[in-house]
């Protein structure tokens, strides 16, 4: 690879992170399959509802 190439594909790069890094992420926290069953049951547990 010649160097002028090497350079701004190394210069595109670090543009591209520090790109990524200024906007905010739109995933939701992952929530394991245990703690969403666990939240679950405490969300159960906290509401009272007539079950007669």
């Amino acid at each position: 690879m010649n160097r002028k190439k090497k350079i701004n594909q190394t210069l595109k790069s670090k543009a591209k992170k520090a790109n990524a890094k200024l906007h905010g992420h739109n995933k939701p926290k992952y929530i394991s399959k245990d703690e969403r069953a666990r939240l679950a049951l405490e969300e159960v547990q906290a509401s009272p509802i007539a079950a007669d």
